[in-house]
């Protein structure tokens, strides 16, 4: 009996699902300006940043939703943020680069944080423009002070990043010693007496603002521990002379890519399957996404960012400002009411999500040598340009069928492909996996790759072999109709006609 197709198939919300439902658009888009092609929704950005918003007003907290712009290069969506409440929205910058665009957007740079590594020109225009500076460590702090005093500019509001929490998971201090993973940025907790001596020696340069943390982790426990220890911190800070008033929670609150559970279960335990010997490979060349054979056992861990995730971005704030905190044995929103604390987040991933797609047209299809059940289908794009694999995103592409080929044959039906790209590499593969579509694509279809605003889209994106490299335009909907202009063109103003420039 023939294995029913592995299906992953995508989650797409309104109003993506209707931009996806309008094919012949789509295919006007790639007929003019070429395959690959990156379509943003702008919009979406800005009612993702309300939602979270609305998360702080139903515990009551104030604070700001930083957009972390290395997520995505868009000009559109950079162009609405700034156009969202300066109160209530930011961005985070991890580049003089995306310094210089963001504040080219429209954003005051009031309204920016400087956060990864940093060097002399990117601490110097972040300090001129009056942006909040997020330290890595002691070695920044002093360059960013001897810069503040060199070219006489003001006092920079600065966070202090931290890492290395810990806590007691029991009670009246007999239980276990929990620490949290090692991280490469923030200065670990044990050596913050250097960090608070250093902060209070250049207070004529800079003033602390807060304490932040960036966990790469899912893990809500971890988070909220991490949180509540800042908290306390911050109360350490201030018996010093200091005055935090920010906690800064960092991101990673996740996005779910597949509609179901049960096929992201059931792709899982096959792929599991496929590393014993017990069904046929699932990916190109048997590879195990980090599972491996041995003796009989299935050993490793699978480097897959979790694609079905039933709570994810606003949802996982509100979740963990709700969690037990460990040790104060209170949820962190009401810790940070009671030290009247502001709280920042850096959603990236999350705030761009259902924000966009990217599009690929279909070059040639033909059978594997060896087994016919299986097609290679070679598309107008390359790994660079959809990034999935160097995320670990696994997810279907949607079919979207050129004028009357969208009538399958009779003896159509759900078949397995996989997706190479245009280079002339045999490691140019859109993804290892084997994916299942409802009929055997044809030259000139499209395939949809949905939800690709975050990280995916154009994270990697390169000239290799001088193939065009996706552009990016930006779709508005006006009075039933829709109307695109290229990503640099978008800005968040009405012409009197009503259409968005």
């Amino acid at each position: 009996m023939k294995d029913a197709p592995l299906y992953l198939r995508p989650r797409v919300d309104p109003p993506l699902a209707s931009l996806l439902g309008d094919v012949p658009f789509l295919h006007s888009l790639v007929d003019v300006l070429g395959s690959p092609l990156n379509v943003l929704l702008p919009e979406v950005v800005a009612e993702n940043a309300e939602r979270f918003r609305s998360v702080y007003r139903r515990h009551h907290l104030v604070g700001r939703v930083y957009f972390a712009h290395k997520a995505n290069r868009s000009s559109a969506l950079v162009r609405r943020l700034a156009a969202c409440d300066p109160a209530g929205v930011g961005i985070d910058v991890a580049s003089l680069e995306e310094l210089r665009h963001a504040l080219s957007c429209g954003f005051t740079g009031d309204r920016v944080m400087a956060t990864g590594p940093k060097d002399r020109e990117f601490l110097w225009l972040a300090a001129r423009v009056g942006a909040t500076v997020n330290l890595d460590s002691v070695g920044e702090l002093e360059l960013l002070a001897q810069l503040v005093r060199t070219y006489g500019l003001g006092r920079v509001d600065v966070l202090a990043r931290l890492s290395g929490f810990e806590s007691d998971t029991g009670h009246g201090g007999a239980g276990t010693r929990v620490l949290s993973r090692r991280s490469r940025f923030g200065t670990p907790l044990a050596e913050a007496d250097e960090l608070w001596a250093a902060l209070e020696r250049h207070q004529d340069a800079v003033a602390l603002t807060g304490l932040a943390y960036h966990l790469d982790t899912t893990g809500l426990e971890e988070k909220a521990r991490a949180l509540e220890r800042c908290v306390l911190a911050m109360d350490e800070c201030r018996a010093r002379g200091l005055a935090p008033r920010v906690v800064d929670i960092g991101g990673g609150f996740g996005v779910g890519y597949v509609a179901e559970a049960g096929e992201w279960e059931r792709w899982t335990t096959a792929l599991s399957e496929a590393v014993l010997g017990a069904r046929p490979s699932l990916t190109w060349r048997g590879h195990g996404y980090g599972l491996r054979n041995e003796g009989g056992t299935v050993r490793g861990a699978a480097a897959l960012y979790p694609a079905h995730r039933p709570v994810a971005g606003p949802g996982y704030l509100d979740q963990l400002l709700s969690r037990t905190a460990p040790v104060l044995g209170r949820p962190p929103a009401t810790l940070l009411l009671e030290h009247l604390n502001d709280l920042y987040v850096e959603p990236g991933r999350a705030l761009v999500d259902q924000c966009g797609l990217s599009l690929a047209r279909v070059l040639d299809v033909r059978p594997m040598d060896g087994d016919p059940t299986r097609h290679l289908v070679r598309l107008g794009m390359n790994a660079g340009d959809v990034s999935l694999e160097e995320h670990g995103v696994l997810v279907d592409p949607v079919l979207l069928p050129r004028g009357d080929s969208r009538d399958a044959a009779p003896d159509d039906g759900p078949v397995g492909v996989h997706l190479v790209g245009n280079l002339c590499l045999e490691a140019d593969l859109i993804t290892r996996r084997l994916v299942f579509l409802p009929r055997l694509p044809r030259a000139g279809d499209l395939l949809a790759f949905v939800n690709t605003a975050g990280y995916v889209s154009d994270f990697h994106a390169h000239h290799a072999q001088r193939q065009p490299v996706a552009r990016t335009v930006a779709v508005t909907e006006e009075g039933g109709a829709r109307h695109w202009c290229l990503d640099e063109d978008y800005w968040p103003l009405t012409h009197p006609q009503g259409v968005p420039s």
